[in-house]
């Protein structure tokens, strides 16, 4: 399959907190995929990455 999304070693700080530490994704076309996860773990943080809302 083609990956439509591909994320290697994303890794995300907010001054010494580290929101994101070595994320490895692939979404391949026609895969639904479901961001879950306990609060603050960085879902919306990754999500923002994901749509470059994020640096």
């Amino acid at each position: 399959m083609t990956a439509i999304v591909s994320i290697k070693n994303l890794t995300k700080h907010f001054g010494s907190f580290e929101a994101l530490g070595g994320v490895d994704l692939d979404i391949n076309e026609g895969e639904v995929v479901c961001v879950v996860g306990p609060s603050g773990s960085g879902k919306s943080t990754l999500i923002r990455c994901i749509n470059f809302l994020e640096s």
